[in-house]
Parts: structure tokens; sequence; C-alpha cells
């Protein structure tokens, strides 16, 4: 079962071949420990008890760094998938809000059902969905429309029912327990939730806040290998992204603020479609930055002159790459 997002099929399309130097930049992979922690991401197994902002403060902690920020709130009971990005990275937060989750559910029926009714009424939770908050909420209790890509049984015993559910963010899942119990004229209430998925991150790469001070202290021992495991670059986590990659003269202009013209694309995605939040890369695969797009990738390639991306936040520092007193023909006026 996938994600809206992962069900996209990209290929790369060349829009004009271009070489990278290698006296500039540097591939994510070939990062330094102390350039991860300046600029990487974290994907934690969040404990049950302490609130999300409390496990990213942890980490700052174990870390010794001066800024540390979740990508997606979890109840303090709930476990499992919790993305932090570090220092400079934490601006990155944003990007993994909007995207879809994956949960898995334990939730107890308050009188014993066939399982045939219940697979039932859970098929009535696929789609478009109306929901009203739980009373305990971050945010405003009104209703709301929310998506249910996939939701599936994967056991029941007695009245304990184990389940699948990918969602829209912003989807409350004891809230669907409440649903179902309702629908089922019996009652129910989820008993405990793990997050499997946010955005790119999984639980198939997430860390507990032991192993991360274990890597860390390893790490102060000159032993980095266990730490550089854990820490991705700030790349990991717009992996969910379209991408465009751009000529090396194209990179400082847009750390100064330029937008992205289609002169300066050297190869992009296909399947991009207009207003879509896209990353724009290096040809090292270096993050420069995020925007929108303004064009489909079909106006991408048949073109050669319009912006193509209305960029909105920078991740490279200016000067890391050729800083071009001419303006090069990449932001040449239309």
């Amino acid at each position: 079962m996938k994600l809206p997002f992962e069900q996209v099929e990209r290929k790369i399309i060349i829009k004009k071949e271009s070489e990278t130097n290698s006296n500039y930049g540097k591939k994510p992979e070939n990062r330094t420990i102390t350039e991860l922690i300046d600029k990487g991401v974290i994907c934690i197994n969040k404990p049950q008890g302490p609130t999300s902002h409390q496990v990213a403060d942890y980490t700052k902690k174990i870390l010794n760094i001066k800024k540390a920020g979740h990508g997606g709130t979890l109840d303090p009971n709930v476990t499992g998938v919790l993305p932090i990005a570090l220092n400079k990275a934490t601006r990155i937060s944003q990007t993994l809000l909007p995207f879809g989750k994956e949960y898995i559910c334990l939730m107890h029926v308050h009188k014993l059902i066939k399982k045939e009714e219940i697979e039932k009424i859970f098929k009535e939770f696929l789609g478009k969905i109306k929901q009203l908050p739980p009373i305990k909420s971050a945010v405003k209790r009104i209703e709301r429309e929310r998506e249910i890509y996939y939701i599936k049984i994967l056991e029941i015993q007695d009245q304990d029912v184990l389940f699948k559910i990918g969602c829209q963010a912003g989807t409350y899942i004891r809230t669907i327990c409440d649903s179902v119990g309702k629908k089922l004229n019996t009652g129910a209430h989820m008993q405990q939730l793990i997050r499997t998925k946010a955005g790119p991150f999984n639980d198939k790469e997430m860390y507990s806040l032991t192993e991360l001070q274990d890597a860390y202290t390893l790490y102060k021992e000159g032993k980095e290998k266990e730490l550089k495991k854990i820490i991705k670059p700030i790349e990991y986590s717009v992996q969910h992204l379209p991408k465009i990659w751009v000529h090396d003269s194209t990179v400082d202009p847009l750390c100064h603020g330029a937008g992205l013209n289609i002169p300066g694309i050297s190869k992009f995605e296909s399947n991009i479609k207009p207003r879509e939040l896209v990353a724009v890369l290096t040809l090292k695969n270096e993050l420069v930055a995020i925007g929108y797009s303004k064009l489909s990738s079909e106006f991408i390639k048949e073109k050669s002159t319009s912006v193509a991306v209305e960029i909105t936040k920078t991740f490279m520092e200016t000067e890391r790459y050729p800083h071009y007193t001419k303006q090069p023909p990449s932001l040449q006026p239309l």
C-alpha cells in the first residue's frame, strides 16, 4: 500500500546536458558529521509519554545544538515516526506537513461483533470523509474534510482490531475509531497508535533517542559510523518532491533570491504540475531551494524562455558556487 506521492512514476528528462565543476559544492553522501549535524534530518522513533516538542528538545540536547524542529505533531501517547530537522535544516519541516501519513492502530470494539460487519464498515471510510477533531486537540474544533487513501484490517482477535491506514495529513485516527464504533452500534476506542510513515520518512529507518545518544557518544570517541547512519542529509527530506536540477551557473543567483527560469534548468522530472511544490537541486544532488512550479513538465520541455519555479525557501548558502558578475544566460530578462 502506497501514499499518493509514492504512486507517481517519474522519469528524468534532459533539457540541456551540463557538467558540474568538482571544485564547488559537495555530494550529500560525502558530507562530514559536523556538516550533517549543522543541516541534517533524523527519523526518531518517538516514545510514549513525551510530546513531539519535548522529543525535539531531547534531540537538541543530545547533539548539543541550538535548534531542532519536528515535522508533524504526535500526541504524547502515540509512538513511531517523528522527523526531526537539525539547526539550519529546521525550515524544511514545513515541507513534510501537507503530505500523507500512515499509521498502525489497535482499536477496541466495546462488544463482540462479526469480522464481516467490521470489514463492511471499514470500506465506508475509504475516500473523502468529514471529521470533527477530538475535544483535546490543538486545532479549532470545526468539521473538516480529509481523505483516506487506504485502510486495511491486519488482524481481529476477540474485540481488538488491528488495522493499517494511509491518510491525508491532519486526519485524527482516534476520531476514525469513534466513528467506526458508532456505525457498528457498539462503541469503540483507539487503544494504541503507531505512525509508520510521515512523508518520505518511515519506520524502517527510525532510531530511538537512546540509539542517538549511544551513537553520539561513540562519535565523541572517534567512531562516527553509527551517527552517520542515523543523521541523514537534508536532501533525504525532499525525496518525495518532484525535482529539477540546475546548471552550476544558476546556483548562486538562486541563493541570492532569483527565480528559476527555463534556461537555468539542466534536467527535470516528468509529471510536474503547475503550483506543485518542487525541490531545486544542483547536479551533485545538493538541495538549493524549494518553490512552486509555474509550469508543467511538458511546458518546461517545450518552452525555451519562461519562469519555471517561484522560489519560496533557499537552503544553500551564497557563494558555494561561482558568482557571476555578468548575468548568466539562465537569468536574462524575458
